[in-house]
């Protein structure tokens, strides 16, 4: 039976780092009360979470007769720029992910599943996981995760205007200028 970290809605759950530009370390963390869990993950899981979130909001906005109230931005009183919660503990690492809108109760459903968990089952299509991070969320909390996530994607390493590449504070070999050293801005 695996450990299931329900969260149905959290009071928060947001994106954050650990770390210098360069050597972060990104964490989804959601909390409810006191108990918090942080569940590490890539830079391209976060950057793809959000673009995938932020499509499947746009497409309820655009249902026809659909009741629910889908803020095209995050609302102010969701915003969230407070630092992940402490201690940090990494309860796993990221692998799968699924994304779903659960029509009857209105909210997003994200489930987070560890590397380890493998490929769906062709028969069942469910995941064998020991832990699974299950968060279900209102539309405006899911456009407040969108805008922090994508500020905290957005502070990283600044990329270089011609290979897009990120360019260190000492610079980087920049393949688009036959290897000359490129200076960070």
């Amino acid at each position: 039976m695996p450990v299931v970290h329900s969260f149905d809605p959290p009071d928060r759950f947001v994106t954050g780092t650990v770390g210098e530009p360069g050597q972060r370390t990104f964490f989804l963390q959601a909390r409810e009360g006191t108990r918090v869990v942080s569940v590490a993950l890539e830079k391209q899981q976060v950057a793809v979470l959000v673009e995938r979130l932020d499509e499947l909001l746009d497409e309820l906005m655009q249902v026809p007769g659909n009741e629910t109230t889908v803020p095209a931005m995050a609302p102010f009183d969701l915003r969230d720029t407070d630092p992940l919660d402490q201690p940090l503990v990494e309860e796993f690492r990221a692998g799968t992910m699924a994304l779903s809108w659960d029509p009857v109760a209105e909210l997003v459903v994200l489930e987070v599943f560890p590397v380890d968990a493998g490929a769906p089952d062709d028969d069942t299509e469910s995941m064998e996981a020991d832990e699974v991070l299950l968060v279900r969320m209102g539309a405006g909390l899911a456009r407040a995760f969108c805008a922090r996530s994508t500020q905290v994607l957005e502070a990283g390493r600044p990329d270089c205007p011609f290979c897009a590449q990120p360019v260190d504070p000492e610079g980087h070999l920049c393949v688009r200028a036959n290897g000359f050293r490129r200076r960070g801005p």
